[in-house]
């Protein structure tokens, strides 16, 4: 490779000696593959960067020193994503700027900070260094060949298309139907500017007119068809409890194959910041965290479906069977249910016909571009909806957080109840409920009541809705024991004074994690009385594997 193709680290630090530490470093690791260019000013950095971009040079990875004269590290770096969006940003910093460079972190999309001294780099610098660059290598280049998406920006069939494919981490570019190249791209695929929209043209020239998620899984790549009839292990969901049970399934032998319906991630793919999971103390996006997760289970061999929708299970002497909604079945000998829930649907006037066009479900971070500028509005007190207000906060010229309950207390994280305190532009609306969503064509203003009936107007043109958590278990309504909210109950819950379950065969009583169906394991926020942390979800997942394994050695 040479010197020009090789892709930079580039290190800036007004201390000659630490500079030079850092380049020396950096060299003796990985100057074979990589270019690496040390700055004493930020001024240097920034201009050595634009001159790379003009030659059309990768860069990497930024580390930049947290305190310099003319300009912060966070404001550097800042900077730098401007010209190198898809470089990876870490700050060098002191032990005693951890806590501000933390907290700064919070705020610009950094990767990571490192302590200096990093003595020994094998240990303190080399890991993280290597964590940014498998990062940069495993995004799509933005050169690459990608999907186009054609339609109408208040349309819910078309945000629903950009969803699907942002959340599967699929790279795409998005046109509106008004603008001139998506009237070409029409023209090249002999469709008419009046077809039905969305329209996907994929980078092999097809065209997908309003295509379903099944179609358009397939047609950009995502495996939709299962390899064979039976599995040791079959993991329905692919939330972090799904997703964790699939890499310590895959990684321990089993032949695992893990089912989604829609994205890997769950609830909390969508998370733009997760701070208190363990191991990442400068906290990890869930798309990140995410990515990861199924890297390391398709790494170790799990087979992963999307647009797969369970709809059936039932047991076939030792083996489970799963129906598929096409109808198609196949049979494991063990099963993890591990569905996760979803955010209730907000019931006030005008919601659901505005759903999709200015009131969404979820953080929907393909909508962060569209809020530049604007007042969104955020419903909802846990941690997901403060998440949501933090990243939007970033685009958005006020985010205004409605919480039924009048404390934030008794649902969100103190760390981020602290964060958004220092948000400026972050107004958290106590014992405040959406009584009615206004628009024709797009949301355009909500109703605001409190709970002593008093109401306000407001305009509005974007709201986030992150309410309730109820779980998707119709399906399993007549195959397992779920309580009165519809959560699976499992192990010592379902022995009610002595009494086994219904139709319990074993003389055993059920394992932790397992269901009223043997050999059908629980895992995650479905699972009646689970932690609805990320943490634990993961730890259930692992757990549900291990009970799988003694139940395969046991039957």
């Amino acid at each position: 490779m040479s010197d020009a193709e090789r892709p930079v680290l580039l290190s800036v630090d007004d201390d000659p000696s630490v500079s030079r530490a850092v380049a020396r470093d950096l060299r003796r690791k990985y100057g074979q593959d990589f270019r690496v260019i040390r700055a004493e000013t930020p001024e240097t950095g920034l201009d050595a960067l634009k001159e790379l971009k003009l030659k059309g040079a990768r860069v990497a990875v930024i580390l930049a020193d947290y305190r310099m004269p003319e300009m912060s590290g966070i404001e550097f770096l800042e900077t730098a994503m401007d010209i190198y969006p898809r470089a990876r940003r870490a700050l060098l910093t002191a032990y005693a700027d951890t806590d501000a460079a933390i907290a700064a972190i919070n705020v610009v999309d950094v990767d990571h900070y490192l302590l200096k001294p990093w003595d020994p780099p094998e240990e303190k610098l080399y890991p993280v260094v290597d964590a940014m660059i498998d990062s940069y290598l495993d995004a799509p280049d933005i050169n690459a060949a990608e999907t186009k998406v054609i339609g109408h920006r208040w349309s819910p069939p078309s945000f629903k298309v950009r969803d699907f494919l942002a959340r599967n981490a699929v790279p795409y570019r998005w046109f509106q139907i008004d603008e001139p190249e998506a009237l070409r791209l029409l023209q090249a695929a002999n469709l008419d500017p009046t077809a039905e929209l969305p329209v996907v043209v994929t980078p092999d020239g097809g065209a997908l007119v309003a295509p379903s998620t099944g179609q358009l899984a397939s047609a950009v790549g995502l495996a939709t068809t299962p390899e064979t009839d039976l599995y040791d292990l079959v993991v329905v969901g692919g939330g972090p409890a799904g997703l964790g049970a699939a890499v310590y399934g895959a990684s321990e032998g089993l032949r695992t194959l893990l089912v989604e319906r829609y994205s890997t991630g769950g609830q909390a793919g969508q998370s733009s910041r997760i701070e208190n999971y363990l191991g990442f103390p400068d906290g990890v996006s869930g798309g990140q965290l995410t990515d990861r997760a199924r890297r390391q289970a398709v790494k170790f061999g799990t087979e992963i479906l999307t647009s797969r929708d369970a709809v059936g299970l039932r047991a076939h002497g030792p083996g489970r069977v799963l129906v598929f909604g096409d109808g198609r079945e196949i049979t494991a000998h063990t099963v993890i249910i591990a569905t996760g829930v979803q955010y209730r649907e907000l019931d006030a006037p005008g919601v659901a016909e505005l759903t999709g066009r200015g009131v969404y479900y979820g953080s929907a971070m393909t909508e962060a571009a569209s809020c530049q500028g604007d007042d969104v509005y955020i419903v909802g007190g846990a941690n997901s909806a403060g998440q949501a207000a933090v990243f939007f906060s970033r685009v958005a010229k006020s985010v205004t957080l409605l919480v039924r309950g009048r404390s934030l207390e008794d649902s969100m994280s103190y760390y981020l109840i602290e964060q958004l305190r220092a948000i400026g532009n972050v107004r958290v609306r106590l014992g405040t409920t959406v009584a009615q969503a206004h628009g024709s064509d797009n949301l355009e203003g909500l109703t605001l009541r409190t709970p002593e009936g008093a109401e306000e107007r407001v305009e509005a043109s974007h709201m986030f809705v992150f309410i309730g958590a109820q779980p998707r278990t119709d399906w399993l309504a007549d195959v397992v024991e779920r309580d009165e909210h519809g959560f699976i109950r499992t192990g010592a819950d379902l022995v009610v004074d002595g009494r086994m379950p219904r139709g319990w065969p074993l003389e055993r009583d059920p394992w932790p994690l397992e269901s009223s169906l043997p050999g059908v394991f629980v895992a995650g926020d479905v699972r009646a009385e689970s932690v609805k942390r990320v943490a634990s979800a993961v730890g259930d997942g692992a757990m549900a594997v291990s009970l799988a394994h003694r139940y395969l050695g046991s039957s």
